[in-house]
Order: C-alpha cells, then sequence, then structure tokens
C-alpha cells in the first residue's frame, strides 16, 4: 500500500470512513520470530486509543516471565489508556479453580476458548490477543470451523490477533491481515539460547 492508499476500493457502498472503523481480524504465523511481539505492539496502540484489552495466552509456562505483560499490565493500571486482563493457560485460567490433580491441557484450552465466546458474544473487550492459539487448534483441543465460525460472526467492534504457527486454512482465508513471519536467520542457529529483553 503505498503511502497507505489503497490499491482498490470495494464498490460496498461504504464511506471511507465506514470501511476504516471494521474490526480486523489478524493472524501473524509462519516459523520466524516476532508474531506475538507484533500482537502486544498492536495492543500498545490499542490501550492508547483507550480499548480495554484482553490477552489469552495458550501454551506459554506460566514460570515464563513475559516482559510484554509486565508492561502492559503496569501501563492498564495507570488509568491513562485501556484496561488490560491478561490470562495464561500455563497457570490454569484465573476463573477456574481446581483441587491438586493431574491438568488435561486439552480441557483447559477447550475452557480458555469457552471463555472468550462468551466474552466476544458479551463484547467484554475491544482488542483480544489470542497468543499461540493455532496449536490448540492444530492439536485438535479446539474446533477449527468453530473457531472461524465464532470470528466471523463476532458483534460489534471486536478486534482480534491470532498468533502462533501453521495457522489452519480457515482462519487464515477469514482474516483480514495475514503475516506470515519467515525465518531467515536466528541466534539459535549458532547455538545461542533466548535472552532477557529480547525473547521475554
Amino acid at each position: 500500500m503505498p503511502q497507505g492508499k489503497p490499491e482498490t476500493v470495494p464498490d460496498d457502498g461504504l464511506t471511507t470512513r465506514e470501511r476504516r472503523r471494521q474490526p480486523v481480524l489478524a493472524v501473524h504465523t509462519g516459523h520466524g520470530k516476532g508474531k506475538s511481539t507484533a500482537a502486544f505492539g498492536m495492543a500498545l496502540r490499542a490501550w492508547s486509543a483507550g480499548w480495554p484489552i484482553v490477552v489469552y495466552q495458550f501454551v506459554k509456562s506460566p514460570k515464563w516471565k513475559v516482559g510484554e505483560e509486565s508492561a502492559l499490565r503496569a501501563l492498564g493500571e495507570t488509568g491513562k489508556g485501556g484496561h488490560v486482563t491478561w490470562h495464561k493457560m500455563g497457570e490454569g485460567w484465573s476463573w477456574i479453580r481446581r483441587p491438586g490433580t493431574e491438568r488435561d491441557h486439552a480441557a483447559e484450552a477447550a475452557e480458555g476458548w469457552a471463555q472468550i465466546k462468551r466474552d466476544l458474544a458479551a463484547e467484554t473487550y475491544r482488542f483480544y490477543v489470542l497468543d499461540e492459539f493455532t496449536y490448540p487448534m492444530k492439536w485438535g483441543w479446539v474446533d477449527v470451523a468453530d473457531v472461524v465460525a465464532t470470528l466471523r460472526d463476532r458483534p460489534g467492534g471486536q478486534h482480534v490477533v491470532v498468533t502462533g504457527r501453521d495457522a489452519p486454512a480457515g482462519l487464515v482465508d477469514l482474516a483480514d491481515l495475514v503475516t506470515d513471519m519467515a525465518k531467515v536467520k536466528h541466534p539459535m542457529d549458532a547455538g545461542r539460547k533466548g535472552q532477557q529483553g529480547i525473547e521475554w
């Protein structure tokens, strides 16, 4: 899009203002680094716009201290931008209390998706980050057709970003914005592990 101008304008009867206020479904996929980082960058813009934000982190271990979580939580408490809510499956979803039994990750992922569906139906938030959500779909923990139908039919002006490798074709087809992060080089290729300030 040179100079921020669309290459084509659809004959859909919408004004420029109406078209630019449509909710966006974004998918950040691919084998390169930066999928979640880009999503959290968008969340910063949403915070600045004053939108209520929710992050659902699927897969990541509760032991990992994510820098974006600390930053966005702190910003959400300033009262200047949008409020920020953060859920991690690895910690056990915050709304679920269960005794110290063996964890069923597939069931937890399904519970997370059920809560997202409730939030979307109620229009609880304006901006959603579904971090590493492609994996529960790939592993069969969450039904892809249900995800596609729910995101397609979500009410209001709710923006959603889904991150993770191997995004399913149905989700990619539905999305307004798809970025495929391709790895060219990575420090791990040279035997270097992730480091604070770069990976978390």
